[in-house]
């Protein structure tokens, strides 16, 4: 007769694969689906987002749960029964607060948004987006009031995304940050050694783009075997399941970072979810600890290794004889200066590591007004445009290059940005830990290899799954609390040594 932990697995893996099947709908949305069948998606997601959160709230999963409390698996508070449990009841008990109406409400607005969203980016009018974008925060704000906080509204969402967290403790952290940075923005800004970036902007064909960055993605990790690359109007990339991960990316003849660097960031986030587990696929022990995280493996690999000097001496001769009309005539130094740009910039994806926090704090502040009710829809590209002069120093000209350019509202994803700081930080202070323990990385990247870090990666971070917090997490590997001072110091480093300032 099986246990209740046996009827649990079975349960909560049947459920991963409906809700693998509502994901590829949605990664198929997003890449290949027809302009006219975007309607008819939305219900086919809404419909089955429906019936995974019927499985999530099955009364069965709470009597199993109460049954496993005080039994001897959940005994090892990191092992993986403990870690199942645990987070099996901190999820069942956050998903029953949620009625059904509204989880089928927030799907069917949200596939909507993102489709209005493209079309509304496109014609470059926000007021095409805006009364799709009113019916999302409505929902939301009902979201997270029937899930309930101690704090701010914005609470209740953000744990979604970084579990335990919350927005007093980030405001803190992106604080800190800003502090350390304007200076160092204002020292390289008043710096005489500038790079040339007309290198950079000089045609660079798609097809050797891709395939440039598809042997870039495999050198590093991203097995192919078990993913692909496409492209799409925001790159993002998502697990199907436990041999099936997808990425994307857009690109840009004129501008070679936009889809190299999106692709080395996607591919970072992919190598995360091939790492996982793939028997406790859809179980806690196979699943990414917190958003934070994720991002600190993208993040790792799209500028601590990608935009590095090292990484290049082994990268660019391969560069060259992709794209040689563009590059043959440029020294690797300057196009490594260039690659590490630094300057207030209009579009967060394409920001540099000095600037790119800023360009979250922006979005963090704003988002908890939307989610407060105190910002309306129809002020918000004056904010953002407001916001961009207060910590830029620039306007941007348009809606698509200022409050349209991301994805994220669109689909319901407020409390998601602050993660991305969040990952700036775990990234800088692992890559330390792992230069320490199995270093010089810097001589790996030079000749090539890449291995050793990802295997690092994959032992310390991705098989962990969920059987530690992201708090946890980085005091077991790292021994220390997560802190802002390695990333600080990277940057100062690498930046300064550029630029020729302190």
């Amino acid at each position: 007769m099986p246990s209740p932990f046996d009827n649990l697995c079975q349960h909560v893996r049947e459920t991963a694969l409906l809700a693998s099947t509502v994901e590829t709908l949605g990664w198929d949305e997003r890449t290949m689906l027809p302009q006219e069948a975007g309607a008819y998606r939305a219900e086919q997601m809404t419909y089955l987002a429906g019936l995974v959160h019927q499985k999530q709230t099955d009364p069965r999963l709470g009597e199993w749960l109460a049954e496993l409390a005080a039994s001897d698996r959940a005994a090892d508070p990191h092992g993986d029964a403990t870690a199942t449990i645990r987070n099996l009841r901190r999820e069942y008990d956050r998903q029953r607060k949620i009625p059904q109406r509204l989880v089928e409400e927030l799907t069917r607005a949200t596939v909507l948004g993102q489709q209005k969203w493209g079309t509304a980016r496109k014609a470059d009018r926000f007021a095409d987006f805006a009364p799709q974008l009113e019916t999302i925060m409505k929902l939301l704000r009902e979201k997270a009031d029937a899930l309930g906080y101690t704090g701010a509204r914005y609470d209740a969402l953000l744990d979604e995304y970084e579990p335990h967290a919350l927005s007093k403790e980030v405001a803190v952290v992106l604080e800190n940050l800003r502090r350390e940075l304007v200076p160092l923005v204002e020292a390289i800004a008043g710096s005489v050694k500038k790079p040339d970036l007309t290198i950079l902007k000089r045609r660079f064909p798609a097809p050797a783009q891709e395939t440039f960055g598809r042997a870039a993605a495999a050198r590093i990790g991203f097995a192919f075997s078990r993913g692909r690359l496409d492209t799409t109007n925001h790159p993002f990339c998502t697990g199907l399941g436990p041999n099936d991960c997808r990425i994307t990316t857009r690109y840009d003849e004129q501008f070679f970072p936009s889809a190299f660097f999106g692709i080395l960031h996607e591919a970072g986030h992919g190598i995360y979810e091939q790492g996982l587990r793939g028997d406790w696929f859809g179980l806690p022990p196979g699943e990414a600890i917190s958003l934070g995280i994720h991002e600190s493996q993208s993040r790792m690999w799209e500028n601590l290794v990608g935009r590095s000097q090292p990484f290049w001496q082994h990268f660019y001769p391969q560069a060259v004889a992709a794209f040689p009309q563009a590059l043959a005539d440029v020294p690797l130094d300057a196009f490594h200066f260039a690659v590490n740009n630094v300057r207030p910039s209009l579009i967060r994806v394409e920001a540099d590591e000095a600037t790119y926090n800023l360009h979250i704090l922006i979005r963090f502040e704003l988002e908890q007004a939307l989610i407060n009710d105190d910002l309306p829809i129809a002020d918000l590209p004056a904010a953002w445009n407001e916001k961009y002069r207060a910590y830029l120093g620039i306007a941007p000209p348009s809606d698509a290059l200022g409050v349209l350019q991301d994805i994220h509202w669109s689909a319901g994803l407020v409390g998601y940005f602050p993660t991305y700081s969040l990952g700036n930080l775990y990234a800088a202070q692992f890559f330390d830990q792992a230069d320490e323990e199995i270093g010089p990385l810097a001589d790996q990247f030079a000749a090539g290899e890449f291995a050793p870090l990802r295997n690092w990666l994959g032992e310390k971070i991705h098989r962990q799954g969920k059987c530690y917090t992201a708090a946890e997490l980085i005091e077991q590997v790292t021994g220390k609390p997560l802190s802002h001072e390695p990333l600080i110091r990277r940057l100062r480093g690498t930046l300064g040594a550029l630029y020729g300032v302190v």
